[in-house]
């Protein structure tokens, strides 16, 4: 199955007929054209959670901690925060 925008309010799944089985060490190779079609390249990170009985990967996008945000982000301490919240954090010091 892979999954495609739905009028832009998240994505359905729809099956493809592509089948892929786990290699020896446990791995799996996300189809090229599916790769290409969600712009997933190369080296990309992917996130991997369960629903309900589904394994998902979706192309991971690195958020905020305290907001969620995806603006600005900073690395501290091995957690993201946007910038905002670092200067409402240092408000408070």
């Amino acid at each position: 199955m892979v999954y495609s925008q739905f009028q832009g309010k998240g994505y359905c799944m729809k099956p493809t007929g592509i089948v892929r089985r786990l290699d020896n060490l446990g791995r799996i190779v996300p189809p090229m054209e599916m790769r290409r079609v969600l712009g997933i390249e190369d080296r990309d990170a992917l996130e991997i959670t369960l629903e309900g009985d589904a394994i998902v990967m979706r192309k991971y996008v690195p958020t905020c901690v305290f907001c969620g945000s995806t603006d600005e982000l900073t690395e501290y301490k091995e957690r993201t925060v946007c910038s905002h919240c670092l200067h409402e954090l240092a408000k408070k010091l």
